[in-house]
């Protein structure tokens, strides 16, 4: 039977303490690299990730085409900061990334190759809400969002 490790007291040898949270890190990490196996917590972040409309409509006009902030705030017709707030969730959870071009920050959607959750999460969404009638009318918005207009407001 396997105990649980206890935190060693303030007199007891902190080494013992710091080996035994190395090798639940590195359990993890040859867990995550080897077979894939990721911690519940990064299926939690993706899930909470996508748990808010205007996120989820996100990774919609992102399936379209990269995009900044300014255009997806146009999109959304929602604020600048809110549209940030949305992208850093999104992107902290693994399913959006961003790649500066010049004055220009383009966010787009990753592969999923870091995680499977994410890979099999955008997979399916690609599929998934196509009748929804907000997806279908933002997606018509898009072929006509010009950053070079959009921006300068």
């Amino acid at each position: 039977m396997q105990t649980e490790a206890k935190r060693p007291s303030h007199g007891e040898n902190q080494k013992e303490w710091k080996k035994v949270i190395d090798s639940k890190q590195a359990e993890e990490y040859i867990l995550k690299r080897l077979y894939g196996v990721l911690p519940m917590k990064d299926f939690l972040k993706v899930m909470k990730a996508l748990s808010d409309p205007n996120r989820v409509k996100i990774i919609k006009i992102l399936q379209h085409k990269s995009m900044c902030v300014c255009e997806m705030r146009e999109a959304l017709q929602v604020s600048q900061p809110s549209v940030s707030k949305n992208l850093k969730i999104l992107e902290d959870a693994g399913l959006v990334d961003f790649k500066k071009d010049g004055l220009w920050v383009d966010y787009h959607l990753t592969d999923g190759s870091k995680n499977p959750y994410v890979a099999s999460l955008l997979g399916n969404l690609r599929h998934w809400l196509e009748d929804e009638q907000q997806v279908k009318e933002i997606a018509a918005k898009i072929p006509h969002i010009h950053r070079e207009e959009v921006c300068k407001k």
